[in-house]
C-alpha cells in the first residue's frame, strides 16, 4: 500500500459495512438496493460498492464501481478467456491494485459501505484473491464488516440441494473468517410452497437433525448411490454446528429491518449507532430485544 494511503488510514476511527455474496440468482444485487434504501431512511450515509465486473443490471447507482478499473468483457476479448476465467483474472487484478479501492473508501465521513460481490462461488471457495481483498478492507481501511451469504430458498425443496447449500455456507464461513449471517432469500415464495417441503420451516432455518435429510435421499435411487458421501457431508456440517439461516423477504421492510439488526450486532455498529435511542438501551439492542422471529416476516 502506498505511503499516502497508509497515512490516511492511520486512525482509530472505524466504518462499518456488509459484504454480500452468494450463488447467482440468490438476489444479491436486489438485496444491496433494498438494504441501501432502508439504511438511508434511517439516516445512514450509504455507499454501495459494485465489485462484480460483469454486473450491468444494477437498480442502484454504485458509489464505487470496479468496472471503472477493469471490465469483464474487455478481459475476455483481450485474453481470450471465458466468463469464469475472466472473472478470476479481474479479482486477481483488483487484489494487485487494491490501492485503487482503498483510495476511494473514506472512513472520516461515517459512511456505511455495502459491497455487492460476484456470484461465482469458486471465488470464495477455491480461490484466495477475494479473501485477501476482504482482509485488506478490514485491516487497511478500518472497516468492520459482516458477511451476508445469500442462498435461494428453493434449495429447501430438495434434500440434496439443501445439503449442497449447507456445505457452501459452511465453506464460506470458514474460508472468509468474518462475522457471518446466512440468509434464505425469497421467503414469500417459500411460504407459498411450504406444503411441498419435507419439514417445517424451523428445520431449515435452525438446521436441525440432518439425518432426516439422509432419509429423504434414501428414497431417491439415483442419489442413494452417493449415500456415504452425503453422510460424510452431513457429519461435517453437524461437527462444526455453525450454519443457521435467517429468512428474508426483500420486498418487506420489516424483514430487512430484522436482518439489519442482526448485521448491526455482528459488525459492532450497534454500539455506536444513534439509532439505539429508539429502544431502551444499547445493551437491550445488543441482546436482540428488537429482533423478531423468522415466522414474522412471512
Amino acid at each position: 500500500m502506498s505511503q499516502g494511503i497508509a497515512k490516511r488510514f492511520k486512525t482509530d476511527h472505524k466504518c462499518y459495512g456488509q459484504l454480500v455474496l452468494g450463488p447467482p440468482g440468490a438476489g444479491k444485487t436486489t438485496y444491496c438496493h433494498k438494504m441501501s434504501i432502508l439504511l438511508q431512511k434511517l439516516g445512514r450515509n450509504v455507499v454501495v460498492i459494485n465489485l462484480d465486473p460483469a454486473n450491468d443490471l444494477m437498480a442502484y447507482k454504485p458509489g464505487i464501481d470496479i468496472r471503472n478499473l477493469i471490465n469483464l468483457e474487455d478481459v475476455m476479448a483481450q485474453n481470450k478467456l471465458g466468463p469464469n476465467g475472466a472473472l478470476l483474472y479481474c479479482m486477481e487484478y483488483l487484489e494487485r491494485n487494491i490501492d485503487w479501492l482503498l483510495g476511494q473508501i473514506n472512513c472520516t465521513n461515517s459512511s456505511y459501505y455495502i459491497f455487492d460481490l460476484p456470484g461465482q462461488v469458486e471465488l470464495y471457495c477455491h480461490h484466495n484473491s477475494l479473501s485477501h481483498i476482504i482482509s485488506k478492507l478490514a485491516s487497511d481501511a478500518n472497516l468492520q464488516l459482516c458477511v451476508l451469504h445469500l442462498i435461494d430458498s428453493h434449495h429447501c425443496s430438495d434434500a440434496g440441494k439443501f445439503i449442497a447449500a449447507l456445505m457452501l455456507s459452511l465453506n464460506a464461513m470458514l474460508k472468509i473468517g468474518m462475522p457471518h449471517i446466512n440468509l434464505l432469500t425469497k421467503a414469500d415464495l417459500l411460504k407459498k410452497h411450504k406444503n411441498k417441503l419435507n419439514f417445517g420451516l424451523d428445520f431449515y432455518t435452525e438446521v436441525l437433525d440432518l439425518n432426516y435429510l439422509l432419509e429423504c435421499l434414501d428414497k431417491d435411487s439415483v442419489i442413494n448411490k452417493f449415500k456415504k458421501l452425503n453422510s460424510a457431508f452431513v457429519s461435517i456440517i453437524e461437527d462444526y454446528s455453525l450454519v443457521t439461516f435467517q429468512l428474508v423477504n426483500m420486498m418487506q421492510e420489516q424483514s430487512l429491518l430484522n436482518v439489519k439488526n442482526l448485521v448491526d450486532k455482528a459488525n459492532g455498529y450497534v454500539f455506536k449507532s444513534d439509532e439505539g435511542r429508539h429502544i431502551n438501551s444499547m445493551l437491550a439492542c445488543a441482546m436482540g430485544v428488537s429482533d423478531t422471529n423468522n415466522a414474522d416476516i412471512l
